[in-house]
Formats: C-alpha cells, sequence, structure tokens
C-alpha cells in the first residue's frame, strides 16, 4: 500500500491560529466531497476554535489514567478502523501518556500514513529538536516534548501560519488565548516581544531552509545547472589587486536598482597557492564589503573562469561583475582575458565587465632575478662552458654521429636550465647548436649544412631545447614560489596567533616584524593631517605622528634623510628603510636593511594586520571614552533632575507641616500635632535618604567610590518603593526564586516608586501590577550580561507610540496637559537613575490598551558570603512564597 500524505501547519509560538487554520482546511475538503475525521484536536477553550470542529465527525477521544489523574488521548486503534481518507491529529509532538501504543504522537501519525491515511497535523518551532536549545535560551522555557527535524522534513507540505507579534500579544490581552488571570504572566514572560520576535525568525529561516533544499534537490534531480533569478544575487570577481574596489562599488550600484538581493565577492586563488595578489587589498575590500552589506568568499581553482562560473552557479547567482583584463594586448590575445572566458561560459547569467585605471596596463610584476643574481650568473657561466665541455667529450668519442650529439647538449641545456633559469638556458640552446653544426655536421669545419635532414635536426634541437628550458624554468620558479608561500603562510599563523593573545597586539606584531625581517626597528606612523599623503612620509616631514615602536632607536642615524625625532615627526628617510603604505594615513617604517622584492608581499601582509589591530585598538579606545561620558553625562542629568524635582516634595511636606504649627492662633489637638511632627520627620528622612543618594552619585561619577552597587532583591526595595500609594491600587506579582540584580537600593526604591506613581496617576481606572518573569529571570542581556526584568504594567489610555521618546524627557508632560495621556518628570528621573546603575528602562504598549514599564538591571553574580549565610536580608518567608499582596498589606506610610 503506497504510503499516504502528510500536511503539518507549522507555527512560532501558541495561539498563531495552527488548529484554527488545519480545521478550516478540514471543512475545505469535506466541501470537496472528501472523507475527512477529526481523530484528535485540542481548542484549549478556544470559542472559535470550538465552533470548527462543529460539523466534522470526531472519533471519540481514548481515556487513560495515570497517576490517579485522567488523561484524553487519540484512539489509534478506532481511526484505524475507521480508515478515513484524512484525519486530523492535532499537537504532532506530543508525548503520550504510558501505556500507549507508541510513545510519542508522530509515531501514530506514520501508523497512519503507513495505512495510507492522510493526515493533517500541527507542530510549533519550538518542538523542533535541532531549535529545543534555541528556544530554551530564548524564553527560558526548557522543552519536554521535541519531535525529530527529519520527521517534519519528511512531511509533503508546510503550511506556515503566521501572524505579527503584535497582533498576537493583542489577540492575547483581548482573551483569546489564555484565561484572564494568566494573561498578564504570559505577557510578562513567554509571550514578550522580544521572545515572539525570535521565535518568529526561527520559523522563518527553518522554513526556509526547508525551501532551499527543496528547490535545489529539485535542480540536481532534473539537471538543471542555470541560474534560476528567483532572487537578484550579484558574483564579483576579484583578482587580489586594486581594481576590486571599482568592481565592488559598480556592483552595489546595480544591487540598489533592484529591491533587495545579494551581493557576494568571490576571490578566487591559484591551486598552488602562488598567484600575485595583494593583502592589503583584499582586506580593503573585505571591509568594503562588509560596509555595504556583501559578503566575502575565497575558493580554489586551476581556471579562475571556470573556478568563477562554478561558485556562480552553486549560489543560484543573476549576474557577474568581472574587469576588464589587465593584461598588454598580445597576451590577451593569445591566451584571452578571465572576463572574455567568462561571457563565453556564463550561460544565462548576465555578466558585467567593468573597465578600471589598471586595465591592459600589464600585470606589474617582473620575473628578473626570481631565482637570485647568484643563480642567473652562474647559469648564464655554465651557457658558455658546459656546452665546450662536453663538444670536448664528443670529441674524445671514437665516433659518434649527429644524434648522439644533440642528446649530449640537449642535457647541457636542461642542466644550464635548472640552474640558472631561462635566459641562461636559451643562450645554451643556442650556442650548443652553434657548436653540433661546425663539429658534428657535415660539411664539418664550417657553419654551413647540405643536407636538409640536418638542419632539421638542428632546428628540431634548438626549438626543443628552448621549450624545455622554458619548462624547467617555470617549474623552478614555481617549486620556489610555493615554497615562499608555504613559509609566508606559517608567518602570518604564527603573527595572527601572537598577536590574539598579547596584552598590546600592535606592540607585539612590530616586535615580530624585527624577527621576519631581520631589521633593527619597527615602527608605525598615523598621519596627523589631512587628506591623501604620499607614499613615502619624507614628503610630509610635519605630518607624521608616531603610534608604536619597536627596536634600537640608536640604529638610526642623524645624517641628510634622518628618520623621526624624538617629537614624532617624521623628517626625512634613510637609504636603509622600507616604507610601506598601509594605508592612506597610515605608514609602516621598518630600518636596517634594504628588503628584497620577495618580501614586499608579505610586509603587506604586515600592514594589513596592522591596520586592523590599529583600528580594532581605536575603537576600543573610542568606545571606552564615549562610555565613560555617557556615565558621566548620566549621572549629572540625574542630580539636576532629583534636586529640582525630587527634592522639592519633602521640602513643600516640610514646610506645610512648619508652617501650620506656627500659624498665630491655631490650635491643635495632641493628636493633630503628632502627625504634623511624623510628617516632618518622614520628609526629612526621605530628604536626607535623597541628599546622601545624590551625593553618593556625584562620588561615582568622580570614580573614587563604587560601594553603591551591590546585589539585591526586587521585593526588597518594592515595599518601600510603595509607601504612600492609595491601597487597593498596586499587585504585586513576583515569582518566588527571582535571582538578585546588582542595583543601589535608594535608586532602585526611587525608580519604582516614581514609574507606580505616575501609572496610578494616568491609569485611575486599572489595576496596576508589578510582575516579574517566570522562573526568578530573563533571557535580556545588558552588555553580554544576563540582566533580570521587573514590569509594572497598567491598563490605561496608553500613550501613542510616537509620544514614547518624548515622555522620557526632562520636565515635560505630554500636550502640556494635566489630563495628558502621558508622564512627566518621574520617569525622567526614574530613567536617569536606572541608566546610572548600568540598566535600561523603556515602555512598550499593553495589550488590550495601557503602558507597561520594562525595568532591566544586570543580575548579580553575587558577592562572597560566609557558609550558611541567607541570600539577602529579606526575610524567609518572603523568599518561600510569591509576593501577591495589595498596597494595604504592605507598612503603612508615617504622616497623614
Amino acid at each position: 500500500m503506497a504510503r499516504a500524505t502528510l500536511r503539518i501547519f507549522l507555527g512560532a509560538a501558541p495561539g498563531v491560529g495552527k488548529t484554527y487554520a488545519m480545521l478550516e482546511e478540514a471543512h475545505r475538503l469535506t466541501g470537496r466531497g472528501e472523507d475527512v475525521v477529526v481523530a484528535f484536536a485540542m481548542h484549549h477553550g478556544r470559542a472559535d476554535t470550538l465552533e470548527l470542529t462543529h460539523g466534522l465527525e470526531t472519533v471519540p477521544p481514548r481515556s487513560m489514567e495515570y497517576r490517579e489523574s485522567v488523561f484524553e488521548e487519540m484512539d489509534l486503534e478506532a481511526v484505524l478502523a475507521r480508515r478515513p481518507g484524512t484525519a486530523i491529529v492535532d499537537e504532532y509532538a506530543h508525548t503520550n501518556v504510558p501505556g500507549s501504543r507508541n510513545q510519542k504522537r508522530w509515531q501514530d501519525v506514520e501508523e497512519l500514513l503507513n495505512a495510507g491515511i492522510n493526515v493533517l497535523s500541527t507542530v510549533n518551532v519550538q518542538h523542533l529538536a535541532s531549535l529545543g536549545d534555541v528556544v530554551s535560551a530564548i524564553t527560558d522555557v526548557k522543552q519536554a516534548e521535541t519531535v525529530p527535524d527529519d520527521v517534519v522534513r519528511r512531511a509533503d507540505q508546510i503550511h506556515l501560519v503566521d501572524i505579527s507579534p503584535e497582533l498576537l500579544r493583542q489577540r492575547l490581552g483581548d482573551g483569546k488565548i489564555y484565561e484572564a488571570d494568566k494573561i498578564d504572566a504570559a505577557l510578562s514572560n513567554y509571550f514578550r516581544m522580544g521572545n515572539l520576535t525570535a521565535l518568529r525568525e526561527l520559523a522563518l529561516l527553518w522554513l526556509a531552509d526547508r525551501v532551499d533544499e527543496g528547490l535545489a534537490r529539485y535542480r540536481a534531480e532534473n539537471r538543471i545547472e542555470e541560474s534560476w533569478p528567483a532572487r537578484e544575487r550579484i558574483v564579483i570577481g576579484l583578482t587580489g589587486g586594486a581594481e576590486g574596489e571599482v568592481l565592488i562599488r559598480r556592483a552595489a550600484r546595480i544591487l540598489k536598482r533592484v529591491n533587495g538581493g545579494d551581493l557576494l565577492a568571490v576571490h578566487v586563488r591559484a591551486a598552488d597557492g602562488v598567484a600575485a595578489e595583494s593583502p592589503q587589498d583584499l582586506e580593503a575590500q573585505r571591509t568594503l564589503l562588509k560596509d555595504l552589506g556583501g559578503s566575502y568568499h575565497t575558493v580554489s581553482g586551476e581556471d579562475p573562469a571556470k573556478a568563477l562560473l562554478d561558485f556562480a552557479r552553486s549560489v543560484n547567482a543573476t549576474q557577474i561583475v568581472v574587469g576588464v583584463s589587465r593584461h598588454k594586448f598580445p597576451a590577451t590575445l593569445i591566451a584571452g582575458g578571465v572576463g572574455s572566458r567568462v561571457v563565453r561560459g556564463s550561460g544565462d547569467i548576465d555578466v558585467h565587465m567593468v573597465s578600471h585605471p589598471l586595465g591592459g596596463r600589464g600585470m606589474g610584476r617582473t620575473r628578473k632575478r626570481d631565482l637570485g643574481r647568484g643563480r642567473v650568473f652562474l647559469g648564464f657561466a655554465m651557457a658558455i662552458v658546459v656546452p665546450v665541455l662536453l663538444q670536448l667529450l664528443l670529441a674524445a668519442a671514437p665516433s659518434h654521429n649527429i644524434a648522439t650529439a644533440v642528446l649530449v647538449q640537449l642535457s647541457g641545456s636542461v642542466a644550464v636550465a635548472l640552474v640558472g633559469g631561462l635566459w641562461p638556458a636559451l643562450l645554451a640552446a643556442v650556442w650548443s647548436s652553434l657548436l653540433v653544426n661546425y663539429f658534428s655536421v657535415p660539411p664539418l669545419g664550417t657553419l654551413t649544412i647540405s643536407d636538409p635532414q640536418n638542419l632539421l635536426a638542428i632546428l628540431v634541437f634548438a626549438g626543443v631545447s628552448c621549450a624545455v628550458a622554458m619548462v624547467v624554468d617555470l617549474s623552478a620558479r614555481r617549486s620556489k614560489e610555493a615554497a615562499r608561500a608555504r613559509s609566508e603562510a606559517t608567518t602570518l599563523a604564527e603573527l595572527t596567533r601572537g598577536a590574539s593573545t598579547a596584552d598590546d597586539p600592535v606592540q607585539d606584531l612590530l616586535k615580530q616584524a624585527l624577527e621576519v625581517f631581520q631589521v633593527q626597528r619597527a615602527a608605525l606612523y598615523v598621519s596627523s593631517v589631512g587628506g591623501e599623503q604620499q607614499a613615502r612620509p619624507s614628503s610630509a616631514p610635519a605630518g607624521w605622528q608616531l603610534v608604536a615602536a619597536a627596536g634600537t632607536a640608536d640604529s638610526v642615524t642623524d645624517t641628510a634623510g634622518s628618520v623621526p625625532d624624538t617629537s614624532g615627526s617624521v623628517t626625512g628617510v634613510p637609504p636603509e628603510e622600507n616604507i610601506e603604505q598601509v594605508d592612506s594615513h597610515t605608514r609602516l617604517v621598518l630600518t636596517g636593511r634594504v628588503l628584497p622584492a620577495s618580501d614586499r608581499r608579505l610586509l603587506g601582509a604586515f600592514g594589513a594586520h596592522l591596520s586592523a589591530l590599529l583600528e580594532r585598538r581605536q575603537l576600543a579606545a573610542t568606545r571606552r571614552e564615549v562610555t565613560r561620558l555617557a556615565e558621566s553625562n548620566t549621572m549629572r542629568t540625574s542630580i539636576l533632575r532629583a534636586v529640582s524635582h525630587d527634592l522639592r516634595t519633602p521640602l513643600a511636606g516640610i514646610k506645610l507641616a512648619v508652617g501650620g504649627l506656627r500659624q498665630p492662633g491655631a490650635r491643635y489637638t495632641e493628636q493633630e500635632e503628632e502627625e504634623l511632627l511624623a510628617t516632618i520627620d518622614e520628609c526629612s528622612d526621605r530628604l536626607d535618604g535623597l541628599v546622601g543618594n545624590l551625593l553618593d552619585m556625584s562620588r561615582i561619577t568622580s570614580d573614587s567610590v563604587n560601594a553603591l552597587i551591590k546585589p539585591l532583591r526586587w521585593y526588597n526595595v518594592i515595599p518601600a518603593a510603595l509607601h504612600g500609594v492609595p491601597a487597593g491600587r498596586v499587585r504585586v506579582d513576583l515569582p518566588p526564586n527571582m535571582p538578585e540584580v546588582d542595583a543601589d537600593s535608594g535608586m532602585l526604591e526611587r525608580v519604582i516608586a516614581n514609574i507606580v506613581e505616575n501609572a496610578v496617576k494616568y491609569a485611575p481606572d486599572s489595576e496596576v501590577v508589578i510582575a516579574g518573569a517566570t522562573g526568578g529571570f530573563s533571557t535580556t542581556t545588558l552588555d553580554g550580561r544576563p540582566a533580570g526584568e521587573l514590569r509594572i504594567i497598567d491598563h490605561g489610555q496608553g500613550v501613542p507610540a510616537s509620544n514614547v521618546l518624548r515622555m522620557f524627557q526632562p520636565f515635560q508632560r505630554l500636550d502640556d496637559v494635566p489630563a495628558a495621556a502621558g508622564v512627566g518628570l518621574g520617569l525622567a528621573v526614574a530613567q536617569g537613575f536606572t541608566e546610572a546603575m548600568g540598566g535600561t528602562l523603556t515602555a512598550e504598549e499593553t495589550p488590550g490598551g495601557g503602558l507597561t514599564m520594562l525595568i532591566r538591571l544586570p543580575l548579580s553574580t553575587g558577592p562572597a558570603r560566609s557558609p550558611g549565610a541567607p541570600l539577602s536580608s529579606a526575610p524567609a518567608s518572603n523568599a518561600s512564597h510569591r509576593i501577591a499582596a495589595p498596597a494595604s498589606a504592605l507598612p503603612a506610610p508615617k504622616g497623614p
């Protein structure tokens, strides 16, 4: 019997409408006359989903008892006996109650499929086995029920049921997913905007991978090599030269003409690893690609054109951008450029050949002295002497013919090619030909050749000698280049490893340069003036500053071409200096000996590494400075806000109470007088604590003390923060295991108090809820550290999205009217205090109306404690149960 089809409805989170969409499809199939049965469907108390089950035949579930509880499971035997055309089976990843026929529901589905019954099922992205740990890290909820990805991928069709996170939270707030008493907890935990956005992205990416797999499989099965332009993808061919930047910018302009697409650059490196390329140019092009949103790739291949085309077809490219050949006209006429070969083999891929300043100007490489000056001179000497010695050897032989003479002299030409390279070998071939003609070809003793066959033999000998010389020369040069490339690769690997572990990577890199290049001093300079500089620092005597140096400074002589003086400016360049132009404003100067041309490429790689390290160091310094300035500004701003706003409240209370006591002729009862004195006492304590916090903040600004930040429990500061809040207006709902956060108790108290006061003021008819994350912590991070989260939720009229940023500005009320749906100074102070403690304060809309304020503070790593010491000073009862008391249950405030 043929296996039936499986269709899965995939969702990013509960409540997106997977079961609803599945039941709608069941009604559509029923309307077409197909036999559809609901084998198992969960409506979760949702009226609209329950309504869709009406009108569909349902197989009653089987009741099973487990641990004194009764559960309902799909009756697999009844469904198999019924044998419908299509079965509706909800919750594909469900784990069956022990004692069932199969352990997992997807195994039940496999039996239905093998029996020829089509199945419609549902699954959430968090139940996919490969994403279980990722989802757990995002939501802080470990998934106990998972299904292998391969099982889901085998489905014949996968339908993505997708709605936006905002709409899903709105549905949750309207009570369409959970009951009313679970809504606030769900919004504060699993259904946070960040969680839902991340889960939605995971679902889209997982499904997109499956779509790409299906497309690639279809093209492979049908042997389709042509690119299908489903998405615009532009591939740039880089040679490792300076023209790559022109190609990248041109490709980026082409991509801007379409709505979206991918930019990919590929550098084809020769398989032997000895192709000429510039590390500095490649690094600069890699950086430019990153800035433009593209990606950089490296492939190896004997034929650059074929490797580029293979890569383009593998990524389903629609366009290729290459530069015109840098070879001069005769070379392109004989071999053809890479661009020409790409055009001929591109097929239906569009090819753009971009002109650039280096086109047709030659490769700029010289082959002189590749084997060393000594070997070349020795080769020329051998080219003159070896043929003569071989001819003397032939003359000493009893007899020989022209073939013997040609073979003997050919071996001499090969020996010369092995030692001296091409030009000495060519000289040896010509000189050997003359000797063979004079001494071995009749008539002897002359250069005349009477027999045409002898003439042909001499010409063949000369041609073979030249060809062998060229092959041997090329092989020798390639071997030396390969050895040099291996040495450079080893050096660069050690360079990278050493720089990654050094305290000062720039200084360490310069010290390594001393050893690698055998120089006495290495120095790095940057331009101190704007604009482009010349290649040599001596062209701008006062425009270069010393950044770092290694080696002996006394090795630099003060001559007419002297090097940097003590002020750091470059006043000249001595003959023994080597200057590498790292970029337009950075120079690497090596002093001690003149480097050979063979070391220039490695020197360029050093320069590229130094440029990257220098940029990283500058960025780190800038970030530290910006962070310090931001923290100082936050402290100063918080102080000003508190002085101008918060200090007035206790001062006004003191002034009012004292004024009442001093009022002439006023008579107070003993109880009224006690209340006024209690008000003065309370406001004084409040003022004293606030002034103390401000002074401590000033010390923190000056980096003289850092003792205010300490581990705190949220519930340690909430009771004090709720003093003065009307009874019954605030409900505190904190999990019992919320961990400690790093905070200042006084600041955190003011933050919570200001937010609650504003919530009570602007949501007069709504209960304010203070909630924490389920499981005791959230997956939010602050600068890479895990963070705790506290939510203060109201269901008032809320704040328009366009005014959210304005409400955090100091001394502002939205629309400047008391009835405006916003907050004023309290939130400005709260935000300043929160940022001063290293946290964040943000706002988001409460589903169903209202505003939710989110306080995030770094989780504490915990100070050292003695064995058996309690985690906090809170009473043990507070740590053993959830705080769910109204404000009236908290300590009553002093005063009237």
